[in-house]
């Protein structure tokens, strides 16, 4: 086998990544050699790719190293380019703590939709600040599976999503394929979508679809839109109550546990794990 880049494996409540340390920002990643790493058969399989990378050496977010070391590129599974994944903030904090990159404690990430701050202790779970969510409109979204349709909120994390409340996830079908959401000039670039039930009080479970990558076991930033979605549904307003509001949410693959703060402000804590790490094939990954 002839080496190529080194990579890890990890994921965050089962919504899986391939790790690959690039901190000089040296390698040049296709959206076919990406697609080509993260399939299932043929490839490490993941949904998506977390290229590890140091801000300065990145140009399109180099104005962000003097406050975050290293700049997250993330990739989609299909090798699209992705503004933002909560799961795999989580992810990456932890590999730069566990690889010595950074400290236990509290320290900010560069991604494509701004700074994150997470918080890593040497073991256990990981907060991430996911900024704040905008709820941009329109009215009249649908999301539709089948003959099945139902109003659809629309939450920007950083990245588009489209929540609807239903009665069963199994409403939401296999997944496969995209559901069906109009109008489409609400998401010029694509959605991801969050079909929801209720559990119980400020309890909630749910499945998505991640535009780029099908259904996966956990959404990060999805999460935290179902959260505000659920929370505006039930009157529920930190910015005109002045306090915080903490839902839990189910997702396939765990737990994730969401506050969002009277400044708008949602942290997100949740488990990351890195589990396994080794070389591509040099051959391979070219192709």
């Amino acid at each position: 086998m002839v080496k190529g880049p080194r990579f890890l494996k990890g994921h965050g409540t089962e919504n899986d990544f391939v790790i690959i340390p690039d901190p000089d920002g040296a390698l040049e990643l296709t959206p076919a050699q990406v697609a080509r790493i993260c399939d299932r058969r043929a490839g490490i399989g993941a949904d998506g790719v977390l290229r590890v990378v140091r801000t300065a050496a990145a140009p399109e977010v180099a104005a962000l190293s003097a406050e975050a070391e290293w700049f997250m590129d993330y990739r989609n599974a299909d090798g699209s380019v992705a503004e933002m994944c909560g799961n795999g903030v989580r992810v990456f904090g932890r590999y730069l703590v566990d690889s010595g990159l950074a400290t236990p404690g509290t320290f900010h990430i560069a991604t494509r939709a701004g700074l994150r701050g997470v918080t890593v202790p040497a073991q256990g779970d990981v907060t991430v600040g996911m900024g704040r969510a905008a709820l941009p409109g329109p009215d009249g979204i649908e999301v539709a599976v089948g003959s099945r349709r139902w109003p659809a909120v629309n939450v920007n994390m950083g990245n588009p999503h489209a929540v609807a409340f239903v009665e069963d996830l199994a409403h939401a079908g296999d997944l496969f394929t995209a559901p069906a959401v109009t109008p489409a000039s609400a998401y010029p670039t694509g959605v991801n979508v969050e079909f929801v039930v209720d559990r119980g009080p400020r309890h909630v479970a749910l499945r998505v679809h991640e535009r780029g990558s099908g259904e996966t076991r956990s959404c990060g930033t999805g999460a935290c839109a179902v959260m505000v979605a659920a929370a505006r549904r039930e009157g529920a307003d930190p910015a005109v109550t002045g306090t915080a509001v903490t839902y839990t949410v189910d997702v396939p693959g765990g737990r994730l546990v969401i506050t969002e703060h009277p400044d708008g402000s949602l942290d997100m804590t949740g488990p990351a794990v890195i589990l396994a790490e080794g070389e591509l094939d040099a051959v391979w990954a070219e192709g």
